[in-house]
């Protein structure tokens, strides 16, 4: 049965526009950008069939656009239309945070760094830098590693929080292996950079560990 067929509040567009896109599957999400079907397959058919041969949701928008591409079903000009869809998405995280919203709550921040951190493929530590009223005044991936960790130099974020003049700072990294729960080695890192920023003023307020559609908070658990 075609889409055009189904009861009206059933079918994708319909669904979303009437009960928001939190209510669609993720088949039905990208049946949205697929458009139309295959001989005797809906789009959400297609989508699922997508999904299904990449892994998932995550799986198909870590791919690269050539990978993406080659997947059937998924012609260049779909997975232009995914891929930016994907990038509006993270652009406005970041807008979010431009605006000048508070960080007090690791919410906001935990938003736009797991959009930043979920897809690499190796850990990666970054840093927002914060001014006194704890709005974004800068955002860097600093230092980089394999998929077990990443060498953390603690005087290079106290120059680079110097020349932003910075009050305070939010630190994050990913975990590739996709479990975010802190280790022991995060916990020695964190009180590093606490005692070397201590020595110019500057606050950590939080480090954020990011995982695969989770995160874990230090200043939740009482650690910063």
């Amino acid at each position: 049965m075609a889409i055009s067929d189904w009861p009206k509040q059933e079918r994708p567009r319909e669904k979303l526009l009437g009960r928001g896109a939190g209510a669609l599957s993720d088949a039905e999400l990208l049946a949205i950008f697929l458009r139309t079907g295959s001989r005797g397959r809906t789009a959400v058919d297609v989508g699922r069939d997508i999904l299904d041969r990449s892994g998932g949701l995550r799986g198909l928008l870590d791919l690269t656009p050539k990978r993406m591409a080659r997947l059937p079903g998924m012609a260049h000009s779909r997975c232009a239309q995914v891929l930016a869809a994907l990038e509006m998405g993270r652009r406005y995280l970041a807008t979010e945070l431009e605006r000048g919203f508070s960080l007090d709550n690791p919410e906001p921040a935990a938003r736009l760094l797991t959009a930043e951190l979920r897809g690499e493929p190796c850990e990666v530590f970054a840093v927002l830098f914060l001014d006194n009223k704890h709005r974004v005044i800068g955002f860097e991936k600093m230092f980089y590693g394999t998929v077990d960790g990443a060498a953390v130099y603690p005087r290079e974020v106290v120059r680079r929080a110097l020349e932003y003049n910075a009050a305070s700072v939010i630190v994050a990294h990913n975990h590739p292996s996709g479990v975010a729960e802190p280790s022991q080695a995060d916990r020695d890192v964190t009180e590093r950079l606490r005692r070397a920023l201590d020595l110019i003023d500057v606050r950590i307020l939080d480090h954020l560990v990011i995982g695969d559609g989770h995160w874990e908070s230090f200043s939740r658990r009482g650690w910063v």
